[in-house]
């Protein structure tokens, strides 16, 4: 993304540099911070690397989730 307000916080997105999906958080200088989307740390991405995900992203990236806690145990 060239224009990091085209994110607005609260926007999935994946990482394309690291293949990560979080949550826009915040702007910090450069970069966009980013949360997984059920929780956790939040890392730094350059927002040129991101690209907003669709509702059927996000449903896919929940299924894989959800099947990785089932085989884990949790």
């Amino acid at each position: 993304m060239s224009d990091k307000k085209a994110l607005a916080v609260g926007t999935l997105t994946l990482d394309t540099r690291s293949g990560r999906v979080g949550r826009v958080m915040d702007f910090k200088w450069s970069q966009v911070q980013l949360r997984p989307p059920h929780g956790g740390i939040e890392w730094d991405a350059r927002p040129e690397d991101l690209r907003p995900l669709g509702s059927c992203d996000d449903l896919s990236s929940r299924v894989a989730e959800l099947n990785a806690h089932s085989r884990s145990g949790l």
